[in-house]
């Protein structure tokens, strides 16, 4: 019997439509479902998103929110903790405990996230760089994290 994950993972008004459907393939490949919260700096129709997401489009569990607070109401309601990634933050996402109620946030390729978003993060997780780079493609950044979380999870 399958086991499908049920941490999510979130992208923060995502530039780049090729890492989204990266992501979005990725999830549906281990059952998580995905959060993209408006405005993306492309349409959600756009071939790039399509060519990298191929057919995994069709199986992806993803759920659109018009803005940031309607995201942050659902995930209240729904009493899922709000991980995010980011190279501001300390701790390394190796030595966090996830939990199944996680939502793993990831924000823009070109700009991260706003402090008032930093502000409301149960936890800040930190992808560390010894090789002295900048930050990682989005989409190896969320493979990393759900890697992690689902082995943890089991």
């Amino acid at each position: 019997m399958r086991r499908l994950a049920t941490f999510r993972i979130a992208l923060y008004q995502p530039d780049i439509a090729g890492n989204t459907g990266t992501i979005l393939r990725m999830a549906a490949c281990l059952g998580a479902g995905v959060d993209i919260i408006e405005p993306a700096g492309f349409d959600l129709s756009d071939r790039n998103l399509r060519r990298a997401g191929m057919d995994y489009l069709e199986m992806a569990a993803l759920t659109r929110h018009v803005d940031f607070d309607r995201f942050n109401d659902w995930r209240r309601i729904d009493r899922r903790r709000l991980v995010l990634l980011s190279t501001k933050a300390t701790q390394p996402y190796t030595k966090f405990s996830f939990t199944d109620d996680d939502v793993l946030l990831f924000g823009r390729e070109s700009a991260g996230v706003p402090d008032h978003v930093h502000e409301m993060a149960d936890a800040r997780l930190l992808i560390p760089m010894p090789g002295g780079g900048r930050s990682l493609n989005l989409a190896l950044a969320a493979a990393m994290v759900a890697g992690e979380a689902m082995r943890q999870l089991g």
